[in-house]
């Protein structure tokens, strides 16, 4: 009998279950957070084609990095917990 199965007929153990859930919640809320950093370099990249003074490109420059560092952060971090492209639409869909 595997641990996470309870009685013959393999029943899952609440504790299992309520951690997958967990799990998928937190995938969930990671492909949501890759999303909002996407959008938000991009709008910073927008930003930036639209910069006419110094003090302005200096600051879309800044965003810009800043963005580009944090939607690589995130795409890191669903690396390492096995997230794809593939299971976001599915993830999202639960």
């Amino acid at each position: 009998m595997r641990p996470a199965l309870l009685g013959k007929y393999g029943l899952k153990s609440p504790q299992a279950k309520q951690a997958r859930e967990e799990q998928i919640k937190d995938k969930q809320m990671l492909i949501q957070e890759i999303r909002d950093a996407h959008q938000t370099w991009v709008a910073a990249q927008a930003h930036f084609e639209f910069a006419l003074d110094k003090d302005q490109i200096d600051y879309a420059i800044y965003a810009m990095e800043a963005a580009e560092k944090r939607f690589e952060m995130l795409i890191r971090q669903a690396k390492k917990l096995g997230v794809s492209l593939i299971d976001s639409d599915r993830l999202m869909e639960v």
